[in-house]
């Protein structure tokens, strides 16, 4: 297998010189015994690399793939496929005493000849075996930990033959510094292996010098106590009041090596500890001074990205999957101070601002995390206690955080814990993902305030006089943004005991369930609204007829009522609107529409005794126009489902995936530019409901 030339000295690809059919290919090496195999479906790019830069005519020697800071964990997910497994470890015990995969294989890439180049490394290479948890025993010798391969070697041996190690020294020091990279999820939600990102460890900062002055670095204190690597401690200047503590060993010879190599930092201030398990007088004498000494401790800035997991998700709490063990349920913090957490015990970030208010009363707390302190209800309690003065805030998508997966805002909060306030709103600057300033938000708490599931519950069901006519099911989740997907309108007989709101739909109701149902839709969820509440009413939605019409609108072509599951009450139009083929099992919307249909007088479209035709607006009359155009398309199929909903509608022209999920598009250019134009004119709808949702107390700005 060779590379050629074409005739004007163009090297030929991969693809074109050779066509790559097995699923193993084993090619020669100069440099190793062993020759260098690649698994072509996992490791396709590399091994169209490998011939790309060898297969030259002339050229007598292999070039093996070069790791940089780009491609390194990429290569370590090889790494664990392929060495990992011959490595003679139990790693689920050792992952209980702080050992990863990840240090053997930062062994493996500081090595030249199976020597492990760093002394400070947790693990070190040496030769045929690995060693690690080197010390000096009480009786003053030296002793240490071995790990042997289980194969004489062969796997590793055949792994190294592809790639170059040890990578160019640039890189040695941001190689470690990333070993957060390699730590597994579970791991880094316990412990707080969450990389800051250099452009908000600037910016943070920034924000301490404008609250603190100019020369705080001279004036306080700092201590990072969920320190990783210390990559938050970056660019502070007086390494005399600098503390740095992490409950990893291996990261604390992590920071021990930087220090070595130039980091700003005293190896003395250094230091293991357990925060949220250990006492404070297992601190170091300087450190433990300052915590003491109540004038010094309004000089201390706890400085912090500790971590943001919870004690399992919506899926892990419901029962259908694996809790994350040891996250948030196994700090004495939690079990200390459980009263005062209540729910937000279930959240680690939490666990830590609480002991640090209450330990290390008087100090400043300069903390990255999400923004549940300011509004969650789960944080309810804990605001009550927490009561200290929020001196700044910006806000940074999460996105921008190695490890941290949704779209919601990370906030860099600076608090003055000797000033007992009670929070109760506060704006913040905002920041996209390149760091350039968007504008301000201001938070509210909204403790004390009636949220939108009252407003829908109010008058819910009817008055259970027999003038009831049930027509659907609405579903709602928790009042905020972040739940904006699990809001829906569906049959009666998918209605499903669980939590969140519940509303059977019926002519009594149906107004207060389509704004209930609108103003949670029309806006989209973001990054930065993530956490929004949506709030009960003000009166003003009562004497503006208009939006309550529009909300109808809005809704009647954004449920998902299937037809399937029941009797369709849905449908907006006559037959004779859309030329059915045959009449419709129910015309209850129209007949609602037209005032045929008694309703409350909570809609407000009735006086008591005559009920009134509801009038849409120019722009809900678009929507109906093009849904008619919709409607009347479809039932002009020969095979056409007469009472089909919206929902029908699409899943008839858009299909299926392998999957189960509703394709985008359609094949169907006709259907294509029918449902573009009907969504377009909902989104006019929605800019026009959308000042109306913050006029009417709904949301706050």
């Amino acid at each position: 297998m060779a590379r050629r030339q074409t005739a004007d000295g163009r090297r030929q690809t991969a693809a074109e010189s050779v066509e790559l059919c097995s699923t193993e290919f084993l090619l020669p090496s100069a440099v190793c015994c062993l020759p260098s195999i690649f698994d072509f479906n996992k490791d396709e790019k590399a091994l169209r690399q490998f011939i790309y830069e060898n297969f030259i005519i002339g050229k007598p020697d292999i070039t093996k793939i070069r790791i940089d800071k780009n491609n390194f964990t990429h290569v370590y997910h090889r790494w664990l496929e392929t060495v990992k497994p011959t490595i003679a470890v139990n790693w689920e015990d050792a992952k209980k005493k702080g050992i990863i995969d990840g240090d053997f294989y930062l062994a493996d890439l500081l090595s030249r000849e199976n020597e492990t180049l760093k002394e400070k490394l947790f693990v070190l290479l040496r030769s045929s075996h690995y060693v690690l948890d080197r010390k000096i025993d009480t009786s003053g010798f030296f002793k240490s930990k071995e790990a042997w391969f289980t194969d004489n070697q062969r796997a590793h041996a055949q792994f190294w033959a592809i790639y170059e190690r040890p990578p160019l020294e640039e890189y040695w020091d941001y190689l470690i510094k990333r070993r957060d990279l390699l730590v597994p999820q579970d791991i880094r939600e316990r412990k707080g292996s969450f990389f800051t990102p250099r452009i908000w460890v600037e910016l943070s900062q920034k924000y301490i010098a404008d609250v603190l002055g100019a020369d705080w670095q001279d004036e306080y204190y700092v201590w990072d106590c969920a320190a990783g690597t210390g990559n938050l401690l970056t660019g502070l200047t007086n390494k005399y009041r600098i503390w740095a503590s992490t409950i990893d060993k291996a990261d604390v010879d992590v920071m021990h090596d930087r220090i070595e190599n130039g980091a700003n930092l005293l190896k003395d201030h250094v230091f293991q500890f357990d925060f949220l398990n250990d006492d404070f007088d297992e601190l170091p004498e300087g450190l433990r001074d300052i915590i003491n000494d109540e004038e010094k401790r309004k000089k201390l800035v706890v400085y912090i990205n500790p971590p943001y997991a919870e004690g399992g998700n919506i899926k892990q709490r419901s029962g259908t999957g694996a809790n994350k063990m040891g996250v948030a349920t196994l700090h004495k913090t939690k079990e200390r101070y459980k009263d005062i957490l209540g729910k937000a015990s279930n959240e680690v970030f939490a666990q830590f601002l609480v002991k640090i208010y209450r330990e290390v009363d008087g100090c400043k707390i300069a903390n990255f995390s999400k923004l549940k302190i300011l509004q969650s209800s789960n944080f309810k309690k804990l605001r009550h206690s927490f009561r200290a003065s929020l001196k700044t805030l910006f806000l940074a998508p999460a996105t921008t955080f190695d490890n941290v997966v949704g779209k919601f805002p990370i906030g860099f909060f600076i608090w003055d814990t000797s000033k007992k306030i009670t929070f109760r709103k506060k704006t913040a600057d905002i920041y996209d993902k390149n760091g350039y300033f968007e504008g301000k938000k201001t938070f509210h708490c909204f403790d004390k305030a009636k949220l939108l599931t009252l407003f829908t519950k109010d008058n819910g069901n009817g008055n259970g006089n027999g003038d009831v006519m049930l027509i659907g099911h609405f579903e709602a989740a928790a009042p905020d943004f972040q739940h904006q997907r699990n809001v829906f309108i569906n049959n009666l007989d998918q209605y499903k005991k669980c939590g969140g709101l519940h509303v059977f739909v019926s002519n009594k109701n149906l107004i207060k369930v389509a704004i209930s149902f609108a103003v949670r839709k029309v806006i989209a969820a973001d990054w930065i609204n993530d956490r929004d509440q949506f709030l009960y009413p003000n009166d003003g939605w009562k004497s503006d007829r208009e939006f309550r019409c529009d909300c109808l609108a809005y809704t009647l072509f954004n449920n998902n009522i299937q037809s399937k599951h029941g009797i369709n009450h849905w449908i907006p139009f006559t037959e004779a609107e859309v030329n059915a083929r045959s009449k419709f099992k129910s015309n209850f919307m129209t007949d609602f529409i037209t005032g045929k249909i008694k309703r409350t007088n909570g809609d407000l479209f009735s006086n008591g005794k005559r009920q009134k035709k509801i009038i849409f607006s120019p722009e809900a009359k678009a929507v109906f126009k093009a849904g008619r155009k919709l409607w009347t398309y479809y039932h002009s199929l020969p095979k056409c489902n007469v009472n089909a909903s919206l929902y029908d509608i699409r899943e008839h022209f858009q299909g299926r995936n392998d999957k189960g999920r509703m394709n985008a598009k359609s094949n169907d250019e006709t259907y294509n530019a029918l449902i573009a134009d009907l969504r377009s004119a909902l989104k006019i709808l929605a800019t026009k409901i959308e000042p109306k949702v913050y006029e009417y107390g709904f949301l706050r700005k």
